[in-house]
């Protein structure tokens, strides 16, 4: 209510001054009516008068009042150049600083709360480079200034620094407004302050923020590099270390674009993805979910059976399926793509150099203009007593469970995240008794609760024990030792799995020989630069995501900025990112979901399809799921969509593709969808959006217009 009463009581002030006639004196005309009479007082009482004019310019300034530009003229013309320079510098600022305290006074909270998220992006970029972006506006008086101090007001910029950069970047435009000042009497109207020349001078003004920038940009960089000795030359144009998703796209690109480029992979190429992760993971899954139809057969009137397997075999396929997918991501096809492939371990020397010690022992340097560091990731094992001792891990499972006859009988899986809950299903469904033990209330934490309840519902329903709120504490011989509402609690294994994540690699090769900062991650900016900017990181290493698809989408701008960033750089885009947990149903999402809408204070509509009314899905005896969109409310703009069932990661695109090019709901209701399809899920989940914002008034106006063709019935 306070603040409600100041904005009032400012609005009355304003619209109070207008009606007296009080801000004609604000104009080019006024002031020449009164130019006469100022300069009388101001020879009776020059001090008086010098500060009297100073305070109506505060108080202009501050109430945001128009005419700024008219008592900067006046300045010239009743005091001259220097004395008028100096007398509107400060009252300016001043004024500018009053008008930015009110507006973050009475505005900034609010604005900040309703709308957080979209403001965290202008909110990181003001308290990294505000300073320069409010010189810059300061400088080039393009955009009214009265709008920059409220504007600003409602940043998280510092007062101090406000002030001292709004002084600054004002002077030199408030030497040109006091000069021409100087002579009023030849002046017609405002645009003859903008001559030819004056345009020339503020074109330069405007340029100036960023050939500063630069400057500081090479300021920072000769700081950084001034304990190395840079070579005069270098054997590569790039050099990528680690041969996984990153490290591939990265090499790939910069062959494509005929650079010179090696790739050093200590161990095995198409890292975790193809040898661990992606690809293992999804060729048993399927047999899996194969072995879970044959049990229930009569789903497709045919006759229940139990599927008898060997292991073993199963664990052959999957083997085969990684050599199967190998050669796409092998050292043969990458060396005839043009790329210079190296097996041995890297090892940073300096911000161009790195040596490679080969399987043989044998050392090797060689010197790059630019490094794409995309060392990956490696499963999190937590220092539980025991714990390391006997644990399989998501990259070792696959060559011990190789070698086993038949399924281990009491599987442990620690973890209730995605390789978590895509591992207790498959083991399960092979005739594992699968025991999940997660520490937090509900699985897949990241998704609505919802969700979390149907990947419940189906790794139980698949025989799976889900014991959330579950501690584990210790493991001794066989037994995994757990703490539940304070008490203990032993679970018998076979083999353990310890799937709570991964952790990027961030020691073992130079990071810190060069100083470079890490925290979860390799400290990277918006370029996807380390501390040497000549240096990038991309992929698990780099972050904030731990999905190939990002690591692929953010070595195209590592690459690029690495082996062209002189001429411009690209600021790697995270706004549209997909990913989906392979369980059975499905689990897919981009955007936002429910509770990170509630968390970040965002608004949403949400609509939602069951796709228990889908014919192919009635189909396919897989009646089961939704799809859930977020919107805007009462627009159709995507914000963010959930899809949990068959086919989910796959039906998924569409709705990426909506979000990446501005489409929305209207566009996917209006796209013809082929019958019967997955895909219609997505059109009739648009359709329920639109059925929601139908136009019922025009819609009666239509029933009576049909009753009256039909003769009033």
């Amino acid at each position: 209510m306070k603040k409600w009463l100041i904005a009032t009581a400012f609005i009355a002030v304003i619209v109070g001054l207008q009606q007296s006639g009080i801000l004609h004196v604000l104009s080019l005309d006024g002031l020449r009516e009164s130019q006469a009479r100022w300069a009388s007082w101001q020879a009776e009482q020059p001090l008086v008068f010098a500060g009297g004019f100073f305070a109506i310019y505060v108080a202009a300034t501050a109430l945001s009042l128009p005419g700024a530009a008219i008592l900067t003229l006046a300045a010239g013309a009743l005091f001259g150049l220097v004395q008028g320079t100096i007398l509107v510098s400060f009252a300016s600022t001043l004024g500018a600083t009053l008008a930015f305290l009110l507006s973050r006074y009475l505005f900034r909270d609010s604005v900040q709360e309703k709308f957080s998220a979209r403001l965290k992006p202008i909110n990181d970029g003001i308290a990294r480079d505000g300073a320069l972006y409010l010189f810059t506006l300061r400088l080039a008086p393009v955009f009214p200034f009265f709008l920059v101090n409220l504007l600003m007001g409602l940043t998280p910029i510092r007062v101090w620094t406000y002030a001292w950069v709004s002084q600054l970047g004002m002077l030199a435009g408030t030497v040109v407004y006091v000069n021409a000042g100087t002579q009023l009497a030849q002046l017609d109207s405002l645009q003859g302050i903008v001559s030819p020349t004056m345009l020339t001078s503020f074109a330069l003004l405007a340029v100036f923020p960023f050939i500063a920038k630069a400057i500081t940009r090479w300021l920072q960089r000769r700081k950084v590099y001034a304990r190395w000795q840079k070579p005069t030359r270098f054997d590569r144009n790039l050099i990528v270390i680690g041969a996984g998703a990153a490290g591939l796209v990265s090499a790939y690109i910069a062959a494509a674009v005929k650079a010179k480029v090696t790739l050093i992979e200590a161990h095995k190429m198409g890292g975790d993805c193809l040898n661990y992760g992606c690809v293992p993971s999804k060729a048993i899954i399927r047999s899996a979910k194969l072995a879970k139809q044959m049990r229930h057969g009569e789903d497709y009137g045919l006759e229940s059976q139990t599927a008898r397997f060997s292991f073993r075999a199963v664990m052959a396929r999957v083997h085969a399926v990684i050599a199967a997918v190998e050669p796409h991501d092998s050292i043969e096809r990458y060396t005839n793509l043009g790329v210079d492939v190296r097996v041995g371990h890297a090892q940073l020397i300096d911000p161009w150099t790195a040596e490679i010690t080969g399987p043989d022992g044998s050392k090797e340097r060689l010197s790059a203009r630019s490094i794409i560091i995309a060392a990956g990731a490696a499963p999190f094992v937590p220092p539980l007593p025991g714990l390391a001792d006997v644990c399989v891990t998501s990259d070792t499972l696959w060559a011990k469970f190789a070698e086993l006859d038949r399924v281990p009988e009491r599987l442990v899986v620690l973890g209730g995240g995605p390789i978590g809950c895509e591992l207790a299903q498959s083991f399960a469904r092979l005739g594992a008794q699968v025991t999940q033990v997660e520490m937090g209330d509900r699985l897949l934490a990241r998704e609505d609760t919802d969700v979390s309840a149907y990947a419940l519902q189906s790794l139980v329903h698949d025989g799976v024990q889900v014991l959330t709120q579950h501690k584990a504490l210790r493991v001794e011989g066989h037994e995994l030792v757990v703490e539940f509402q304070g008490a203990e609690r032993r679970i018998g294994f076979d083999e353990i799995i310890c799937a709570v994540g991964r952790a990027p690699r961030l020691t073992g090769y130079g990071l810190e020989t060069l100083g470079i900062p890490t925290a979860r991650t390799v400290s990277t900016n918006d370029y996807l630069e380390t501390l040497y900017p000549n240096i990038y990181a991309a992929g698990d290493v780099a972050g904030p995501y731990q999905f190939t698809h990002t690591a692929a989408h953010q070595a195209w701008y590592a690459a690029v900025n690495a082996l062209f960033g002189r001429f411009k750089r690209f600021k790697v885009d995270y706004r549209v990112i997909p990913w989906t947990t392979f369980i059975d149903p499905e689990v897919a999402r981009v955007g936002l979901n429910e509770q990170e809408a509630a968390e970040q204070g965002i608004a949403v509509e949400v609509t939602r399809y069951g796709i228990d009314d889908l014919d192919r899905a009635i189909a396919d005896s897989a009646a089961h799921g939704f799809v859930k969109v977020l919107t805007v409310p009462g627009k159709d703009k995507i914000l963010g969509v959930t899809i949990v069932g068959e086919h989910a990661g796959d039906l998924l695109a569409e709705y990426v593709l909506a979000m990446k090019h501005g489409l929305g709901l209207n566009k996917i209701l209006g796209t013809i969808h082929t019958y019967p399809t997955w895909a219609e899920a997505n059109k009739y989940a648009a359709g329920e959006w639109k059925r929601a914002h139908a136009p019922q008034g025009l819609l009666r106006l239509v029933a009576h217009y049909h009753r009256w063709m039909r003769g009033g019935d």
